[in-house]
């Protein structure tokens, strides 16, 4: 398993195990089952709702003896509702309380949109907070803080543009290391890598599968990524699925991906892409598909209830 170094030593595996939509009674054996595979990457988000399960399997794993704490990477998210201030401590701390851990490998902003406490998803331009009203330089200032306390080893964003994150070296004195965003052939964010590649951040892609169905937008038909022939060519060429192509594709451009699933299966061939290496020409060809195609289109965060728009989230707006 390939890993990415940060300047302090830790270490990222490039293939992880998202757990987005996983369902409850379903998460707890899918994260136990991925650790038995060999996975040490678990991508957690609070908003996922299933952090307790989560939790309860890494505990699990650990007190059998298949796991160490400190051989797990371990990342959870920021949720909206949270930036301001007196609100990111109390956050981290419920995560942590869940996931039954001490601390996090990496705690990241989930976006650059903030809501008032306890809302989920907005309604009403009343669940909104302005930029005015929760600037992210003082959000980053206190993720800084639960660094120094040591409550997560790394800190980062999630859904970040490069001018999101140009904003924030003004003020920052620790740099994010991270910036999850979807990832995959048909998005393959290269202006926004080309930036996070030259300040030293490493990309996390998340959806590097694409969707599983078709996504009409504008009128427009975004394909599903699975069903590419050419991709379908290689992965015979490779004897592999088409799905571990996409992802070996992804960790030989330096990136790590989350995969979601909760199919036993599906996680032990998602894991086998760690392995799986491609040939200069068959990584051209997979980074010149098509699109670009976003499957994750964040129509909550903007229109006419939101001071935000596709600028304030999205490098290109599709």
């Amino acid at each position: 398993m390939k890993n990415l170094l940060f300047e302090n030593g830790d270490k990222m595996p490039t293939l992880g195990l998202g757990t987005w939509k996983s369902k409850p009674n379903e998460v707890y054996k899918a994260v136990l089952h991925a650790i038995q595979v060999g996975y040490r990457h678990i991508d957690c988000a609070y908003v996922y709702k299933n952090e307790n399960e989560i939790g309860q399997a890494i505990s699990d794993a650990i007190a059998k003896g298949m796991v160490k704490r400190e051989d797990l990477w371990i990342t959870s998210k920021l949720w909206n509702d949270a930036h301001l201030p007196q609100d990111v401590l109390p956050a981290i701390q419920n995560t942590l309380k869940d996931l039954q851990l001490d601390y996090l490998d990496l705690y990241l902003v989930h976006w650059p949109v903030a809501l008032k406490k306890g809302v989920g998803l907005p309604t009403d331009p009343s669940d909104f907070l302005t930029k005015d009203q929760a600037p992210l330089a003082d959000t980053w200032a206190e993720m800084e803080k639960l660094h120094k306390k040591g409550l997560t080893r790394q800190i980062g964003v999630s859904n970040f543009n490069s001018a999101k994150i140009e904003a924030l070296k003004a003020n920052a004195s620790i740099m994010p290391t991270v910036n999850q965003v979807e990832y995959h052939p048909y998005l393959p964010q290269e202006k926004l890598k080309e930036y996070c590649d030259n300040n030293g951040i490493y990309i996390t892609g998340y959806g590097p599968l694409g969707a599983a169905y078709r996504v009409a937008d504008n009128e427009v038909d975004h394909p599903i990524l699975l069903e590419n022939t050419v991709l379908q060519e290689i992965a015979a060429k490779h004897s592999a699925t088409v799905a571990q192509v996409v992802l070996a594709w992804a960790i030989e451009k330096g990136v790590s991906v989350v995969p979601k699933s909760v199919n036993f299966k599906r996680i032990e061939e998602n894991f086998a892409a760690a392995n799986l290496s491609l040939d200069n020409e068959a990584i051209k060809i997979i980074s010149n598909l098509g699109g670009p195609y976003r499957y994750t289109h964040g129509s909550a965060w903007v229109g006419e209830i939101s001071p935000y728009d596709f600028s304030d989230i999205w490098e290109e707006c599709l």
